[in-house]
């Protein structure tokens, strides 16, 4: 997952060397040889990561952090501490700082690409969730979740692992925090927990006789309920390539052994106070949606919102110079669905419609229905190709598996036809209006129907509306 990392070193040669190593993994480096600079640029530019040296001349990089997470446009950029101080007490104090991670040269690659990317994921949702609630409460909605500190406090833990030893050192640690520590020996036993409890936080070691932890992680994050529950792996420091495997199954952090008590704690809480602010900005979310948002008929998001929504996500998208498409989809001759199984039927089939979308796209995808039988899919970060291949999945799916209708006990065979206009289409994409972006995806859908229906076309500026006549797109 590419995005843009600020590198800030004082030393040039440093700065040279992560910006080749990114590159070639096609991220977007910028840099700084100091920390006003590297304040100014993050508040500026918006990054996606921070990778940050700690021995830095006049604001060293622990003193940047912390201005870094003191500032409210800042504070949710991840940062990644990178020195060659080796001793815990310098890991620990960087985390007590603010920072995300903590990284000793020289970098080892394997480490480096699995916290970048394991970080950048994680921004890509918090910054969903920040923009969802700044959206609500343009529209007067809600006062947002605020900048209060996060209490990292009894929270609860589920620790899996079979080493009874290392149970009880992790325990005495927790026991600082008057943590609820849960414990389980094996992988089945520790999905069974997660599955009957609420958990802040689940901490595995990689080495479990008779299980796989790579596994027990990958079913975590299939699963709904643990999609989004923070994982510490605890592992050997020759098992680097397996832990870069699990970061990329979705592991939050890892920690290596022998584990450092203070380093542990540390880490913990940042995961702990990461989770807890997800989740606080969810809750509030949830809380200021209300019928003057959302559809009533399928519980997806109404127009009003959908605009409102693309106007925030327009901007920052031109800004931060991201990809950004958007999917217009609508039922094939749906009227006769309505003339010859009743409207009961149709509206089964729009409510199964939306359940069967919202499974096959990104969880920070925002899903609309813009009224009747057509709908939208905002899918931030995603490119032409990207956007088509979903499109393509949906089309099939949708066609592959008839819906059911419950009054009258019938299954309807349905299609769809879906638009697609990019962010690529236009290089003044932050200057672009909501309702043009829209009319885009309307032509490229027309073009889908004209070509026989279930089908998915690209919007390309030669597309015209028959007749020059186009349909009114607007918030109201």
């Amino acid at each position: 997952m590419p995005g843009r990392v600020l590198v800030v070193d004082d030393v040039a040669p440093n700065i040279r060397l992560l910006e080749a190593k990114l590159s070639a993994e096609y991220f977007d480096v910028i840099s700084a040889t100091n920390g006003s600079d590297a304040l100014r640029l993050a508040a500026g530019d918006s990054p996606d990561l921070i990778l940050l040296d700690v021995m830095m001349p006049g604001m060293d990089g622990f003193e940047t952090c912390r201005r870094l997470k003191a500032e409210a446009t800042t504070h949710h950029i991840p940062v990644v501490m990178v020195t060659a101080l080796s001793d815990a007490s310098d890991r620990v104090r960087g985390l007590e700082a603010g920072a995300d991670d903590f990284l000793t040269k020289p970098v080892n690659d394997i480490a480096l690409f699995a916290r970048v990317r394991s970080l950048i994921r994680l921004k890509t949702m918090t910054d969903e969730l920040r923009l969802r609630e700044e959206t609500s409460h343009q529209l007067g909605l809600m006062l947002g979740a605020g900048s209060e500190a996060v209490d990292v406090r009894r929270a609860s833990v589920l620790i899996v692992e079979d080493n009874s030893i290392d149970i009880a050192n992790i325990k005495e640690v927790l026991q600082i925090d008057s943590d609820n520590i849960e414990t389980a020996a094996t992988a089945a036993a520790g999905l069974e927990a997660v599955r009957n409890g609420c958990h802040d936080l689940v901490i595995t070691s990689l080495a479990l006789n008779g299980d796989d932890a790579l596994r027990f992680c990958s079913q975590l994050r299939a699963q709904e309920k643990s999609r989004q529950l923070p994982i510490l792996l605890v592992a050997e420091e020759d098992e680097m390539q397996r832990i870069a495997k699990a970061m990329d199954i979705g592991v939050n952090d890892y920690l290596l052994k022998p584990i450092d008590r203070n380093e542990l704690l540390a880490r913990v809480r940042t995961q702990i106070r990461r989770r807890r602010y997800q989740d606080r900005l969810r809750e509030n979310y949830q809380q200021s949606l209300s019928l003057a948002l959302t559809d009533s008929l399928t519980g997806l998001y109404n127009r009003r919102y959908l605009y409102s929504h693309l106007k925030g996500l327009t901007a920052r998208s031109g800004d931060s110079h991201k990809d950004m498409s958007i999917l217009l989809m609508d039922i094939d001759y749906f009227k006769q669905v309505n003339d010859q199984h009743g409207h009961s039927a149709g509206d089964a089939v729009l409510r199964e419609l939306a359940d069967r979308i919202m499974k096959n796209v990104r969880n920070f995808d925002l899903v609309a229905r813009l009224g009747g039988e057509e709908f939208v899919i905002v899918m931030p970060d995603a490119d032409r190709a990207i956007a088509e291949r979903v499109a393509e999945r949906l089309r099939s799916r949708i066609a592959g598996e008839t819906f059911h209708a419950p009054e009258g006990n019938v299954d309807i065979p349905i299609t769809v036809s879906i638009g697609i206009a990019s962010k690529q289409d236009d290089e003044e994409w932050a200057q672009v209006d909501p309702t043009e972006l829209l009319r885009r995806a309307d032509m490229a859908l027309y073009a889908a129907k004209n070509s026989g229906r279930n089908a998915v076309r690209l919007y390309d500026p030669s597309m015209t509306m028959p007749g020059g006549q186009e349909r009114p797109l607007s918030a109201e």
